[in-house]
């Protein structure tokens, strides 16, 4: 049984986002914001530019961290942070990890053939720093594509995998070709299959968006780190993130599914008790 506070939300994000006109995502991407000033005030912020794109450390000001996260955010590669993000970064980093939190470019100025290499340049830096073994990466909603995708790519790139990957809500295959979507499109309160293809055309730039670097529910599991998935059953995601445990079955890829019953897309975000507790598993899990 899920909460009344994920009953509340779930009547809420229908009502205010389901049959709210999507993004544009033909407009101009705009810089990416600043970090907020609450998070400055309590933790090491440093930015730079690595291949053109912003990337920002988040630590703590008084010890030096053993273990890091590459984060890469959510908003169907059209739209930048938001404060859900950053409230997810800060707890990670008062845990004393190190967060590099990757800006890629947006749709469709930018396009999954620039994400790639930037990410995989702040990921190979990390490891200067940080044994493998120490790093985790993650991301929610496309950010958590893009993170399985990423982990899939380093199988061939002559880089070691990080010590586990983490998605939330991942959007893992950019076609929704599966036939159990419209059934999950009907229960989710937030998310339209319309506006997610749009966007996603943007993001593959022309190419066929079934390929692995954009649906990595089409690329190899077998040689990839330990991957923790997160999902609410009211996410139109949802059949997806299920195909993808019926092939780490069959692959014999090390894949564990945390399904919320009730919950709303990218849940672990939001401020429910389903949320912060989900929030609190992923810190101790990334921080032990």
């Amino acid at each position: 049984m899920s909460s009344p506070q994920m009953h509340v939300l779930a009547a809420f994000l229908r009502l205010t986002r389901k049959r709210r006109t999507a993004p544009d995502p033909t407009a101009a991407s705009t810089e990416p914001p600043r970090p907020p000033a609450k998070l400055v005030q309590r933790h090491d912020v440093r930015s730079r530019s690595v291949d053109g794109f912003e990337c920002h450390s988040v630590s703590l000001r008084d010890r030096r961290a053993e273990r890091a996260v590459v984060y890469l955010h959510g908003g169907a590669y059209i739209s930048h942070a938001s404060p859900q993000h950053w409230q997810l970064i800060s707890q990670l980093a008062d845990a004393g990890v190190r967060v590099e939190v990757a800006h890629y470019g947006l749709a469709p100025k930018y396009t999954y053939r620039d994400a790639y290499p930037f990410v995989t340049a702040i990921y190979r830096d990390l490891l200067t720093d940080i044994d493998p073994g120490l790093v985790t990466v993650m991301g929610d909603s496309a950010g958590a594509g893009l993170a399985l995708g990423v982990a899939q790519s380093l199988v061939g790139a002559g880089l070691p995998q990080p010590s586990r990957v983490v998605l939330i809500a991942p959007w893992l295959d950019l076609t929704l070709a599966n036939p159990g979507i419209p059934e999950a499109e009907a229960r989710d309160p937030w998310l339209t299959s319309s506006s997610l293809l749009e966007a996603g055309r943007g993001w593959a730039g022309g190419d066929d968006p079934a390929q692995p670097r954009l649906s990595p529910i089409n690329g190899p599991l077998d040689q990839l780190a330990p991957i923790d998935v997160y999902i609410g059953t009211r996410d139109l995601f949802y059949p997806d993130v299920r195909r993808l445990e019926e092939r780490a079955a069959a692959d014999g890829a090390a894949v564990n599914v945390t399904v919320c019953e009730g919950a709303v897309h990218v849940y672990p975000l939001v401020p429910v008790p389903e949320g912060r507790a989900a929030a609190r598993a992923i810190v101790r899990s990334v921080a032990s």
